[in-house]
């Protein structure tokens, strides 16, 4: 497609906006993030809460509407589907928690592993790398992009890490030593040591294979170097800065925003509105589409602490609340994104009779 299309034009918009700079802004707040491990956990706490609140919510709150945009399928069977979806997969993840609390953390932590990495694979689409040509090279980057917020404090700040666990775990078993003995399994020396080694082995097998391609088949040095770039901020990121802190700020200044960007390009008026640089009229229109569900998100913030057989007392148990309530909106976010990820092509490879740029596909 011409390279000055509307929708070309929108998603090279959509790329500095909600990606790049946001990229270069977080590598500025490296030395803040360097010293957030001296300061207590609750800056971090309001940090996330504060990011929670102006965006984090809000980036999945139009899920109801992307089979309508993504698709022909009409408005009411696009809300009634999606909304069997988040009743259904939601209230499985509460279940669990019930159930078995530290498993339902763990599954927790593997699901947000795969869906920031899934963010991360799509945003680079919509920036046009062409060196993840493969579905092998895109699976590589979304464990690691995925591994970065998540694994990567395990091995640079388990503590912070593990009273976050046990905040969460401690919301479904009064005991606090119990809670404490619970989630043992998940910081053991042996655990750390395997998940730093798989990041490390990752990373150096992501960049050195987009190398490859840059060198052996032409692929653009440019995206790779952005790639590898983005790659080196993330890991300075989560090694220095304090957990909460840093998840805090990656969630609302990362991967939310991104999630928010690719979404415009869903709908036909903002990305006719970003191709005009009339970013202020899309964010708008989004922030009204959102609107809506953002303040269901916060009722199941509040009915996750209503339920919660331990109560909620402190700064401590209302974050764990609301990464309960996250965590019962994410798998069914996930499934809605995964559909969008097939729409769009995000998982063919290069080449293929299938495949589509992601800067051409009705967004």
């Amino acid at each position: 497609m011409d390279e000055q299309s509307p929708v070309s034009a929108a998603a090279g918009r959509v790329d500095r906006l909600f990606a790049l700079y946001p990229a270069v802004a977080l590598a500025l707040l490296l030395p803040i993030g360097a010293v957030t491990p001296l300061f207590p956990v609750e800056l971090g706490v309001v940090v996330f809460a504060l990011g929670t609140l102006v965006i984090g919510m809000a980036h999945g709150a139009v899920d109801h509407l992307v089979p309508l945009r993504a698709s022909e399928v009409s408005l009411r069977r696009s809300v009634v589907v999606v909304s069997v979806i988040y009743a259904v997969l939601g209230g499985a993840v509460v279940a669990a928690f019930f159930l078995d609390p530290v498993a339902a953390f763990v599954g927790f932590i593997a699901l947000t592993w795969i869906h920031w990495g899934q963010g991360d694979v799509a945003a680079l689409r919509v920036a046009g790398v062409d060196h993840l040509r493969t579905v092998g090279d895109r699976l590589l980057a979304l464990f690691v992009r995925g591994g970065l917020p998540m694994g990567v404090p395990l091995l640079s700040h388990p503590g912070e890490y593990r009273l976050v666990a046990e905040w969460i775990v401690g919301l479904f078993v009064a005991d606090a030593t119990a809670a404490a003995a619970a989630v043992d399994p998940v910081f053991t020396p042996t655990t750390r040591a395997g998940v730093g080694i798989a990041m490390g082995v990752a990373t150096l097998a992501a960049v050195g294979v987009g190398g490859l391609r840059v060198r052996r088949q032409g692929a653009d040095r440019r995206g790779w170097l952005r790639d590898t770039g983005e790659i080196g901020v993330l890991w300075a990121w989560f090694l220095l800065a304090a957990p909460v802190f840093a998840i805090g700020v990656y969630f609302a200044g990362w991967h939310a925003l991104r999630h928010v960007g690719r979404l415009l390009l869903v709908d036909d008026r903002a990305t006719i509105a970003l191709a005009n640089r009339e970013t202020g009229v899309a964010l708008r229109r989004f922030a009204r589409d959102a609107a809506p569900l953002t303040l269901g998100g916060f009722a199941v913030v509040a009915a996750v602490a209503a339920i919660a057989p331990a109560g909620v007392a402190e700064a401590g148990d209302l974050l764990a609340a609301s990464l309960v309530a996250i965590a019962a909106m994410t798998l069914p976010h996930v499934a809605v994104v995964a559909w969008l990820d097939l729409r769009q092509g995000v998982w063919r490879s290069e080449g293929s009779a299938e495949s589509r740029d992601a800067r051409s596909v009705r967004f």
